[in-house]
């Protein structure tokens, strides 16, 4: 018991250290982290839903084998993100997204980070649904203003493409 409570701590604190010495987007940790989808940013919090700007929508939350949903952040300039596509029934990690020149994937665990710290206002992310199923998939995760002010837990909407908002 003793063994286990030191892994998950040692889990916490090397977490934290490559959160913060890698702008390059969040490490595989963040995947398994206590509260995972979320920074372990020390003396910090994520920002109440209410506040977030940003849009943060999935083109569809249906899947067929193979089939690609486009997820998109949009809104003032945000320096980051972690995005996982999570079965809508049982949670579990599925699909994966692709790389860019902008991102970097996770597809251990289903995720997405920023490749940059460079400020963005759009970014368009394509998930890529498992080859031996369908069903439904949720997009949950972060989008990070700058070391102490983020926003977790978010869901995205669905949107149909055609019909995504633009702000302006």
């Amino acid at each position: 018991m003793l063994l286990a409570a030191h892994s998950v701590l040692l889990v916490v604190v090397l977490g934290a250290w490559v959160v913060e010495a890698f702008p390059g987007g969040a490490p595989i940790e963040a995947c398994i982290l206590e509260n995972p989808n979320r920074p372990n940013h020390p003396g910090t919090s994520p920002q109440p839903p209410s506040t977030l700007k940003h849009i943060f929508t999935a083109s569809d939350a249906y899947y067929s084998p193979g089939s690609t949903i486009q997820v998109y952040i949009e809104g003032p300039p945000f320096k980051g993100f972690f995005i996982q596509g999570r079965d809508a029934h049982t949670n579990e990690w599925i699909g994966e997204f692709d790389k860019s020149d902008d991102t970097e994937s996770h597809p251990e665990c289903s995720a997405v980070t920023h490749g940059n710290p460079r400020p963005k206002s759009r970014v368009i992310l394509t998930w890529r649904a498992p080859l031996d199923r369908s069903g439904t998939v949720t997009f949950t995760g972060t989008i990070l203003n700058s070391y102490s002010v983020y926003w977790s837990d978010l869901i995205a909407n669905v949107v149909p493409r055609s019909t995504v908002p633009r702000l302006g």
